[in-house]
């Protein structure tokens, strides 16, 4: 006797109800900024895993850093702007 257990988890992993909403697709696009400039930061992170940081990678990783921090900072403006009650002034 063959079971159906396996052919019924393979079909309800791609069900609809598992798949991200417009809201949460619209969520991800907005933090897309915040996103990249952490994966940039991370790169910059890992070329200096095995040596040691020479003057241009320290750089490399400062400038990193800074745009991630104000992709941050744009994002919580951004969100606080929406936010706001009758718009900003």
């Amino acid at each position: 006797m063959d079971h159906i257990v396996t052919v019924q988890d393979a079909i309800t992993a791609f069900a609809d109800f598992m798949e991200p909403t417009v809201a949460e697709l619209d969520a991800i696009e907005r933090e897309m900024p915040v996103i990249l400039a952490d994966v940039n930061l991370l790169d910059a992170h890992i070329t200096t895993l095995d040596r040691t940081p020479t003057e241009l990678d320290v750089r490399r990783i400062r400038r990193a850093r800074r745009r991630a921090l104000a992709a941050r900072v744009a994002l919580l403006n951004r969100t606080a702007a929406a936010s706001l009650p009758g718009g900003a002034a």
